[in-house]
């Protein structure tokens, strides 16, 4: 193991073990290195890698200090790697998301009470077919799923699947743009997954949550071909 990785995995473990929590301030460098029987240089350039990922703040002429370690900081580093796809790596990502979500809704079945279903169909009554625009729509669409895996019950796993939702915005309005009927279908699939949540029915609830990202899914592939 290099010894960068080596100190990297000796802060970790302070954290994993509960010598450091969220919110506490590292010991000085110099100390820290020494307890450890690392290098500075290699403490040094373990806490820069740690920064990146979001675990450690480093304040200037104040110290370092473990991040809060809540999901969204911990997952953007995910996020930033997932910007950069390119048109060719979208396919993949709606696979991946169909994956997470669909048992995140399964999950969301089982967690959710008589409040939560009732505001999921509430945002899907709230819309109309017939006077909604693309944007509002699309909107519609990320609070949606935003809501859903929301009731997972499941922090991490719902910043990832909304870190990966948000990148694949752009193909829900062109196809809200280009395919008849992508409004009336979105909405119709959106309540049937709510219906399914309200009556905590998780294989049902799961199913059609695969089903409704694969059918974006379905439509850029074939949209990609022609």
């Amino acid at each position: 193991m290099a010894v960068t990785d080596e100190a990297i995995e000796k802060i970790k473990a302070m954290i994993v073990s509960g010598e450091l929590g969220p919110g506490d301030r590292l010991p000085p460098e110099k100390e820290l290195a020494e307890r450890l029987g690392l290098s500075r240089n290699s403490m040094r350039e373990a806490v820069k890698a740690l920064e990146v990922i979001r675990v450690l703040d480093v304040r200037r002429g104040d110290g370092t200090y473990v991040t809060s370690l809540e999901p969204h900081l911990l997952l953007e580093a995910i996020t930033f790697v997932v910007d950069m796809h390119d048109d060719d790596s979208l396919l993949e990502l709606f696979a991946v998301r169909r994956i997470l979500e669909s048992q995140a809704t399964a999950l969301a079945a089982g967690h959710a009470g008589a409040d939560d279903a009732g505001a999921l169909l509430d945002e899907v009554n709230a819309v109309d077919p017939q006077t909604v625009s693309i944007d509002d729509l699309v909107a519609h669409d990320t609070h949606f799923h935003s809501q859903v895996v929301g009731l997972a019950g499941n922090g991490y796993l719902a910043s990832l699947i909304d870190g990966l939702s948000s990148q694949t915005i752009r193909a829900r309005v062109w196809r809200g743009l280009t395919e008849q009927g992508a409004v009336e279908r979105t909405l119709s699939e959106h309540r049937a997954i709510a219906e399914a949540i309200a009556n905590h029915d998780a294989t049902l609830a799961a199913s059609l949550a695969s089903a409704h990202v694969a059918g974006v899914e379905r439509w850029l592939r074939q949209a990609a071909q022609a």
